[in-house]
């Protein structure tokens, strides 16, 4: 009875329930960590000043650059087994030396600056990672119906995260979380380990051997593939217009609050309301929008609200005004598109899902974050207000709607293409 309940609650057959609960435990650690970290982060982009943020974006680009190639060398020279809780691992060990700076006392605004820098790098590494796992382990039909749920283990992690950083930073600190966050992360590599017997017999997929390829295979699969390079436009847009709005509440809440354990508090309560309604999406809405419009109408919905929101912040650029946008788009983007958008990597071959997804998720993300982060500095040096920018980005997230709808039906012919290793 207990099986029957929840292959009808998660859309799931008997023979997949352990794969997808391990899949939500893992999703749920690794966000969970990253959560109660990521208000740390946000409040020493604050502290460094606001005026100064295009600097930290562009940091962290320039570090995703040089750390994709040897990503690729160990995608390349390793198995799966051995590099997937390697990364893990090896992240691990980046939090501890953190905090080790932070309690000794001689931390200065460098290693502030370094920790923003290497936390950036981190998410977009580490997510990139697991949605290239759940993609080699589930099946096209599998990802559509699976997918929400398994994201939902991600945003329940994502509500734990905040809610421990909202209590324990005013009590004892910003930095004292980052323990709690690297014994969480532990969680992740028990799941993939648990994980391994399913992948392992889902389709016979041999994860004994390296996939192989050259370093830079991702950045030439992702560059000259057609459907790729749709790819890469959709997030382009949505980082650009996400860091516009990012920009616009560190502006906002620096002039709200100026406790910088205040900040800390008030991102923590932010993220949680976001992760919320995420949960929420993800659980109930996103696998039924898929099955009900297809994937095409899901990546488009998110951008049409958000030109709405854009429009809204022109009229009222308000702190009430900014947190329904940012909480509405932000859990629209995490339990709507984001899952829709990993979807799209179900139908190409496991070169193309680890290597180029990869460089999509990192060095294309945070190329549109530091492009964003420019061309924002040079509106306000040129004396446009937040209403005006805000005005000017609306239309630029209706094109981003328009071409989820374009990857969309892309999608669906590859779907029903005989050599599902075709990529366009």
């Amino acid at each position: 009875m207990a099986d029957t309940f929840l292959e009808r609650l998660f859309k799931a057959r008997r023979e997949e329930l352990p794969a997808l609960l391990w899949s939500f435990t893992y999703f749920f650690c690794l966000l969970g960590s990253y959560f109660m970290m990521r208000p740390v982060r946000e409040s020493i982009g604050v502290a460094n000043g606001v005026e100064n943020l295009q600097w930290l974006y562009t940091g962290t680009f320039l570090t995703m650059v040089a750390v994709t190639p040897v990503f690729g060398w160990v995608i390349k020279t390793f198995p799966r087994r051995v590099f997937l809780p390697a990364v893990y691992w090896f992240s691990l060990v980046n939090i501890l030396a953190f905090w080790a700076l932070f309690q000794s006392g001689i931390a200065g605004a460098w290693v502030a600056r370094a920790f923003f820098v290497w936390l950036s790098v981190f998410n977009m590494f580490v997510v990139s990672v697991f949605w290239s796992f759940m993609a080699d382990i589930f099946s096209p039909s599998q990802a559509r119906r699976l997918f929400g749920v398994i994201a939902a283990g991600g945003s329940t992690g994502a509500i734990f995260g905040p809610a421990v950083t909202a209590f324990v930073a005013p009590r004892f600190g910003s930095y004292s979380v980052l323990p709690i966050a690297a014994v969480l992360l532990l969680g992740s590599v028990f799941a993939i380990h648990r994980l391994r017997p399913w992948a392992i017999q889902s389709g016979g997929v041999d994860s004994g051997r390296p996939i192989g390829g050259t370093v830079l295979a991702g950045a030439r699969l992702a560059l000259t593939s057609p459907y790729l390079l749709g790819i890469c436009s959709l997030l382009v847009l949505y980082t650009f217009l996400s860091t516009l709005v990012y920009f616009h509440q560190a502006y906002v809440i620096d002039a709200a609050f100026s406790d910088p354990d205040q900040q800390t508090a008030v991102f923590a309560g932010l993220d949680l309301a976001v992760n919320v309604l995420t949960f929420l999406g993800q659980f109930f809405v996103v696998s039924r929008l898929v099955g009900k419009l297809g994937i095409g109408w899901t990546l488009a919905l998110v951008p049409f609200g958000l030109a709405a929101g854009l429009a809204g912040l022109a009229l009222a650029p308000l702190f009430a005004t900014l947190a329904v946008v940012q909480v509405l788009r932000r859990s629209g983007e995490y339990a709507i598109m984001k899952p829709a958008r990993d979807m799209l990597y179900s139908v190409v071959d496991r070169e193309t899902k680890y290597k180029a997804k990869n460089f999509i998720d990192t060095a294309v993300y945070r190329g549109g974050d530091v492009g964003a982060s420019w061309v924002h500095a040079g509106l306000t040096a040129a004396g446009l207000s937040l209403s005006a920018i805000a005005a000017l980005a609306a239309p630029v997230a209706l094109f981003w709607g328009f071409l989820g709808l374009r990857l969309g039906r892309r999608y669906r012919e590859l779907e029903s293409a005989s050599d599902p290793a075709e990529t366009g």
